[in-house]
């Protein structure tokens, strides 16, 4: 299986019409947030087949991919780096960590970065030392933020909650909507298993934090008690 006949069967899948679609769901329109990305126009489980097929490329094939101006392209290379991870012994682990962080700037919209982080940087870092998600997390750089906080996700399904919950208070009042959507959904997901630990959380900041984060946060909270965190009364 070759880079060239990967582009080929990408190219028989497309469909513009669905591109066109998707170019507007994710925002690639002047001033938006994933400005002058490119879509071909396939689905997601189209590409997870097409990343399992193509999965033993080598690293200099997943550098075109990843820096293609495609996002599927993108994405693929990500899902080929996913699967990959899943087998891969400590030393294969670090080769991948380490490509990802070097081509960070393909990964470049919130589904590259959701589809990717938790279970590459995120699974990673599960026993090492986390700093690079507190840089991150205190950049300037929107992508870098999400990495950081969907890395966590990792964290949470290991019962690990100190670090996730120290990067969502650096981000709790952060400005960029797809980052109070994150914080959201990863302080619900905590609440799955600690709803102790999340209520905490949310007890100290929820009558200041953006009203997505805490929508995300509460929305499998019952009716009478999500009412009440809308309406200040916790």
């Amino acid at each position: 299986m070759s880079l060239v006949s990967l582009r080929n069967e990408i190219k028989s899948v497309s469909n513009p019409d669905k591109a066109k679609f998707l170019q507007r769901f994710f925002k690639t329109g002047k001033g938006e947030y994933a400005e002058g990305d490119v879509f071909l126009g396939i689905v997601v489980p189209v590409q997870r087949q097409i990343a399992k097929k193509y999965k033993e490329l080598s690293f200099i094939e997943l550098k075109v991919l990843i820096t293609s101006k495609y996002h599927e392209e993108r994405l693929i290379a990500l899902l080929i780096l996913v699967e990959r991870f899943k087998k891969a012994d400590e030393n294969e682990k670090e080769i991948i960590v380490k490509f990802y962080l070097d081509n960070r700037k393909g990964i470049n919209n919130w589904d590259l970065v959701d589809l990717s982080a938790p279970k590459i940087l995120g699974q990673y870092l599960i026993d090492k030392d986390r700093k690079i998600l507190f840089r991150f997390a205190k950049s300037n750089d929107l992508w870098a933020k999400r990495i950081a906080v969907l890395s966590t996700f990792a964290f949470i399904r290991n019962n690990d909650f100190e670090d996730a919950l120290k990067i969502y208070e650096i981000l709790v009042n952060d400005k960029h909507d797809l980052i109070h959507k994150a914080v959201g959904w990863m302080l619900r997901e905590l609440g799955k298993i600690d709803l102790k630990e999340e209520e905490e959380f949310l007890k100290k900041h929820y009558k200041t934090m953006p009203r997505t984060m805490l929508r995300y946060a509460i929305e499998k909270f019952p009716e009478r008690k999500r009412k009440a965190y809308l309406e200040g009364r916790i």
